[in-house]
């Protein structure tokens, strides 16, 4: 009596493994098709008050993209995690002018992972006031200050431009798109993979510039898969 109750707590134990491990695959599976049914829903729309047309995307199915929110990067990290995360947003052309190539390379480095933040409603808002003053127009959420101060070695500064002129603020942000090597907790690497020929995120994307975002975003992501500690050496990537 006492061996079959074992067997049955054993079989149990395996059961709840199986739907655990079948679960979380259901789950990648089902942000993939969320984050192509995302990008792709906007194909070929116009952008309002321009004449510009939203990049067409053709988003693989078995993308490696899993959504996060602020707070669940602050907790990996928090874990001394190693990972990768992109912030972006779909209607954001730079973003949309880099990500193909991102998950190219995610795919040609078996990185299993990409987790995605989306950042267009949590980030602050600051402008100048009439006497030239910073002010905050629309507060961040928590999650987004909290990402601030741990994505601070590696973040760019918050500039406005007013009237051609730039303004510093004295405030990190996280623009779009940033995607970040996190190694052992640690923000290591920001990446942009915006080429340097790249000066309009509506331009045609020659084979140069798709080059040279893949080299960038290889370099930053291998930081990750090796689990190095420094990568600076980008010039050996």
């Amino acid at each position: 009596m006492k061996r079959r109750s074992i067997l049955v707590i054993i079989a149990i134990v395996i059961l709840l493994i199986i739907t655990g491990c079948s679960y979380d695959k259901k789950e990648e599976k089902a942000d993939s098709l969320k984050f192509k049914e995302e990008y792709e829903s906007i194909n070929g729309d116009i952008i309002e008050g321009t004449d510009y047309k939203v990049r067409t995307l053709n988003i693989p199915e078995d993308n490696p993209i899993v959504y996060a929110e602020a707070n669940d990067i602050i907790s990996m990290m928090d874990n001394n995690e190693t990972f990768v995360v992109y912030f972006g947003f779909n209607s954001c052309p730079w973003c949309r002018s880099v990500l193909p190539v991102l998950l190219d390379v995610a795919k040609d480095l078996n990185l299993k992972k990409i987790y995605y933040v989306d950042v267009k409603d949590i980030r602050d808002r600051l402008d100048v006031d009439e006497d030239g003053n910073i002010i905050t127009v629309k507060e961040g959420s928590e999650g987004y200050i909290g990402l601030l101060a741990r994505l601070d070695d590696v973040l760019e500064d918050y500039t406005l431009e007013i009237d051609g002129k730039e303004i510093e603020t004295e405030e990190k942000r996280i623009y779009a798109p940033n995607v970040v090597s996190i190694v052992n907790g640690k923000a290591k690497e920001l990446e942009t993979g915006i080429s340097d020929e790249l000066d309009d995120p509506f331009m045609e994307l020659t084979d140069k510039i798709k080059k040279e975002t893949y080299n960038k975003f290889k370099c930053s992501i291998k930081c990750v898969l090796e689990n190095k500690n420094s990568c600076s050496s980008k010039h050996a990537c």
